[in-house]
């Protein structure tokens, strides 16, 4: 199936189970490892996606959503439950996303994003591949973060306002605006 038809609609739409994350996040503190392995396999593909929303770049975001489980696991003693995990651990993500960027000297790349290495992961097909290609190529940066956060995460409007530090309606306009981008050129590929 195509990645972009498997979007659920937004009533239906929900990311992993708090409570479940949050017990994960305490079995790590505790210092289970089985915690780390079923948090990792309930998220990993958010925060890829979220990481590669930022970075545009395949290899970047699989290392800075390695480095994230590396800093969630030195940081579960700290993690303080608000009910509100998913945002916890995207917080790490952006930030270790953001100073790869630093690192490197530069800010969202301009170049067309390179997924080549999706080729190497066998649950990627070539049709999620183009839908993902366009998905970056279409939106502006964040119309990508806002979209990919809302359709892999689960997180609501008003979340993802927090987590990037924009106001709710900037939010909700850019999700839209995205959304009427990617609808528009599904339509146009059909």
């Amino acid at each position: 199936a195509m990645l972009f038809m498997s979007i659920p609609a937004p009533a239906e739409r929900s990311g992993p189970d708090n409570q479940i994350l949050d017990r994960c996040i305490r079995q790590i503190a505790g210092g289970d490892r089985e915690g780390l392995a079923t948090l990792y396999q309930l998220t990993r593909s958010a925060i890829y996606g979220f990481a590669l929303s930022i970075l545009k770049n395949v290899d970047d975001a699989e290392d800075i959503t390695q480095d994230t489980f590396v800093q969630i696991y030195r940081a579960a003693e700290q993690y303080r439950s608000r009910q509100k995990p998913m945002a916890w651990m995207l917080t790490i993500a952006r930030n270790l996303a953001l100073n790869r960027m630093k690192d490197r000297g530069r800010t969202l790349p301009m170049e067309a994003p390179d997924l080549s290495a999706l080729d190497r992961q066998s649950q990627v097909t070539p049709e999620d591949r183009l839908v993902l290609e366009s998905l970056l190529s279409l939106l502006g940066e964040q119309e990508r973060q806002i979209v990919t956060l809302h359709a892999l995460t689960g997180l609501k409007h008003r979340e993802i306002a927090q987590l990037l530090g924009l106001p709710l309606s900037t939010v909700l306009s850019k999700y839209h605006r995205g959304m009427k981008k990617l609808q528009k050129a599904w339509k146009e590929a059909q």
